[in-house]
C-alpha cells in the first residue's frame, strides 16, 4: 500500500488567486475548499517522494496547471444553476486530475476516478478521506474494458479525459460511458482545424458530435490550451472497441 506521509516538513502554501479565479471562471473557492486544495497539494508533494505523481510541484505552477486547468474544463458548470447530482468519470486520473478539484468544487456531483495503475488508485483511496469529501469513488480498470460493462456503459453525464492519448482514442474511451445527451471534455494543448476534421469521422461512428472547441491561454504562464466538448447525440454501437490503452 502507498503510505501518505503526514509528517512532511515545511508545507508550501498555494497562492490565493481570488481575483483570477473570479475573472477567468466566474467562480472562486470558499474557505473550506481552499483548505481542501491545500491538503491535496501537500499530500501529493509528500507522496511524490514514493510515487511518480507529478513533476509540477511549485505552488503557483500547481495552482495553474492542476487546479485552475482542471476547473477551466468545466467552468460552464461551476455555478449553482447548473445541474446537480451529475455523475462524472475522470478517465486516466493519475494523481486525481481533473477529477478531485472538480469534486471539491461541485460536492453535489458524484465523481469516479478511473485509472489502470493500482498504486495510484491506492494513493487516492488514502487521500480522499483526508480531503473530507464524500462524493468520490475510485476504480482500477481500463476505460475500454468498463465501456462494455452494464454498470458503467451509458451511465455518466460527464466524462473527463486529460492528457491521455490522441483525441480519437479519447473519444472512443469516453463516448461509450456517456448517457445519451452526455458531455465529454477532452483537455488538450494546441489544437488545429485539421485535427477537428480528423476527429469527426470517429465521432460519427461513436454517436458523438463536436459541440465546441474552446481555445484559451493560461493565466500565469500564458500557455496555449484547448478544451474539446463532445456531445453524445446517438447510442454508441456495442461492438465499438478502442484502439489504444488508457494509462
Amino acid at each position: 500500500m502507498v503510505k501518505i506521509d503526514d509528517n512532511h516538513q515545511n508545507p508550501q502554501l498555494l497562492p490565493e488567486m481570488q481575483a483570477i479565479w473570479q475573472e477567468t471562471l466566474t467562480w472562486q473557492p470558499d474557505n473550506p475548499q481552499k483548505l481542501q486544495f491545500q491538503c491535496l497539494y501537500e499530500q501529493i508533494l509528500a507522496a511524490n517522494q514514493h510515487l511518480n505523481l507529478t513533476r509540477i510541484t511549485a505552488p503557483a505552477d500547481f495552482w495553474e496547471k492542476h487546479l485552475w486547468d482542471s476547473l477551466r474544463g468545466v467552468s460552464r458548470c461551476l455555478s449553482i444553476e447548473t445541474p446537480t447530482s451529475w455523475k462524472a468519470i475522470d478517465i486516466g486520473t493519475g494523481a486525481g486530475f481533473p477529477g478531485l478539484p472538480i469534486a471539491i468544487a461541485r460536492p453535489d456531483w458524484q465523481v469516479t476516478l478511473l485509472d489502470s495503475t493500482r498504486k495510484k488508485i491506492a494513493f487516492l483511496e488514502q487521500l480522499i478521506p483526508q480531503l473530507e469529501i464524500g462524493n468520490v469513488a475510485t476504480l482500477t480498470a481500463r476505460a475500454e474494458e468498463i465501456g462494455n460493462q452494464p454498470q458503467h456503459r451509458e451511465s455518466y453525464d460527464l466524462a473527463l479525459i486529460r492528457a491521455v492519448t490522441a483525441a480519437p482514442a479519447c473519444a472512443e474511451y469516453a463516448l461509450p460511458l456517456l448517457k445519451l445527451g452526455g458531455l465529454a471534455v477532452l483537455y488538450r494543448g494546441e489544437w488545429t482545424d485539421r485535427e477537428t476534421e480528423a476527429l469527426k469521422s470517429t465521432l460519427d461512428r461513436l454517436g458523438g458530435a463536436i459541440e465546441s472547441v474552446d481555445r484559451f491561454t493560461t493565466p500565469l504562464s500564458h500557455s496555449c490550451r484547448t478544451n474539446l466538448y463532445l456531445r453524445k447525440i446517438a447510442p454508441t454501437p456495442i461492438n465499438t472497441k478502442s484502439k489504444g490503452k488508457t494509462n
